[in-house]
């Protein structure tokens, strides 16, 4: 029997009604051994010719049996299936419904409109703030009846950790590596837009969303007359300082750029908004105080369990990060470092899967992390974890060769998936038509390739499409044996 959607909902919210506490061990379901195997998916995993090293586990979902293996111990990097745990993580520490709030705080008197003071936009570390949500902010800090700001307009990014980076080995310009913090805006992302206008490019930089364009001057972008490399990047004075090879721009074009002074471009962003609303304010400038005063208004984001889906779907890094930092401080009641707060979620994890993982950060984009295939069907197995992770999982479909949904998959897959350079994974539950619930994991990865990639310099280096594509393919053949199987 396939997963039901009310099912899984109504299982969902058991779990969270029964109130799991992070603090509380749950029984690891450390897959069992099955004794010795029948060679089909071993000779699947031959026939792929998939370099590298990989390991997998399938069990079922409510004994732990272990139905089939290859290298379960294999220590691997999980990629993007390191999500899958920052969300378990954040959902028992945090709770389902957390919303993270970002507020306007005035920290003086206010009479006939006028603040005799600061006033201060203090993030709450939520990391999908967009522009059209600092237009409502700004609107209702306009409903206050707020007219102008005789002191400072500052801005306080201090609830969580300020990392200039996810992972220092990535490319400078990849949008998906960006600054965290207590105060993010557009994943901490710049839009950089160029046109070609005769012997002339035109560029722009904005902090666009669905509804809105607003200009910024907290990056800008120098065209050079060079051919490699493309982009190169310097932290100015609360400013980012980027140069782009002019032979790159051909025609036109856009794309995300990283923000690494996030804090100031929320600051820049939003009080663009409020001075088309007539509020008389200054440029933005960063306090490290923590912000004491009257609220004005607030922004709330959409609850944890929301957020999560959309993280689970788009691997958002930022989403990852600034959650499992959040869920570390609540367990914990201290601000912790990057790798502290992931050593943290690895103890956590450990307790649940009686294994010893390592995680560099939440998200899993640094390819330090190791973990095994065994370990990850541990915690998808381990009490109250399916009920609560199940539901937000994206429904991955069966397809052939040639990428066409097959028309009875005789299953349904639940999972997360993960992809590096030279690195592919893929762990979840499998809902088979015959009423069997299964738990698997399956980790790839070319280690001595993606280290040659990297050395390359190159985003996507020589090889990797074609090697990702091989090892998706082999997860897919998996999937369908085990379906049936």
């Amino acid at each position: 029997m396939r997963f039901s959607r009310r099912a899984m909902l109504t299982g969902m919210g058991a779990a969270l009604a029964t109130g799991t506490r992070a603090d509380a061990p749950l029984t690891s379901m450390r897959p069992r051994a099955h004794g010795s195997l029948a060679n089909p998916s071993a000779q699947i995993i031959a026939a792929s010719g998939l370099t590298g090293q990989i390991g997998f586990v399938i069990a079922d979902a409510v004994t732990g049996e272990v139905l089939d293996h290859f290298a379960p111990d294999r220590l691997l990097p999980p990629a993007s299936v390191t999500k899958a745990v920052t969300a378990c993580y954040a959902m028992t520490a945090l709770g389902a419904g957390h919303q993270f709030e970002t507020r306007f705080i005035a920290d003086g008197e206010i009479k006939n409109g006028i603040l005799d003071g600061n006033l201060i936009l203090a993030g709450g570390g939520d990391p999908n703030l967009q522009t059209d949500d600092l237009a409502v902010l700004a609107s209702r800090l306009k409903d206050s009846g707020l007219k102008e700001v005789r002191g400072d307009f500052l801005v306080w990014d201090k609830a969580l950790v300020n990392l200039a980076e996810i992972d220092g080995t990535q490319l400078d310009h990849v949008g998906y590596n960006p600054s965290v913090g207590g105060l993010n805006l557009n994943f901490n992302r710049v839009h950089f837009e160029w046109k070609q206008q005769g012997a002339d490019i035109s560029t722009a930089l904005d902090a666009r969303s669905e509804n809105f364009r607003p200009v910024v001057k907290t990056a800008r972008v120098q065209i050079t007359d060079r051919q490699f490399p493309v982009f190169t990047y310097r932290a100015g004075q609360g400013v980012d300082e980027w140069t782009v090879a002019r032979a790159a721009l051909q025609g036109e074009g856009s794309r995300w750029l990283p923000v690494r002074h996030p804090a100031l471009y929320a600051g820049e962003v939003v009080a663009t908004f409020a001075r088309s609303h007539g509020i008389v304010l200054k440029y933005p400038r960063k306090t490290e105080t923590t912000p004491q005063g009257t609220v004005l208004a607030a922004f709330q984001s959409a609850p944890l369990s929301e957020m999560i889906q959309g993280m689970l779907r788009y691997s958002t890094n930022i989403t990852a990060e600034a959650m499992g930092l959040s869920a570390t401080k609540a367990l914990t009641g201290q601000m912790r470092g990057l790798r502290s707060s992931a050593m943290d979620m690895a103890r956590w994890a450990q307790v649940r899967t009686g294994g010893a993982p390592f995680f560099a950060d939440h998200s899993g984009l640094g390819d330090t992390s190791r973990l095994s295939v065994a370990e990850m069907v541990g915690l998808l197995n381990a009490d109250g974890i399916r009920p609560m992770l199940s539901p937000l999982l994206r429904t991955i479909p069966m397809v052939d060769a040639k990428g066409r949904a097959l028309s009875d998959p005789r299953a349904e897959t639940r999972a997360k998936t993960g992809t590096l350079n030279f690195v592919a994974s893929l762990a979840g539950y499998l809902g088979r038509d015959d009423g069997r619930d299964l738990t698997f994991a399956f980790f790839s990865a070319d280690i001595p390739a993606r280290e040659a990639g990297k050395r390359s310099g190159a985003e996507i280096p020589p090889g990797a499409r074609a090697w990702n594509t091989r090892a998706k393919r082999l997860q897919q053949q998996l999937l369908q044996y085990w379906a049936t199987g």
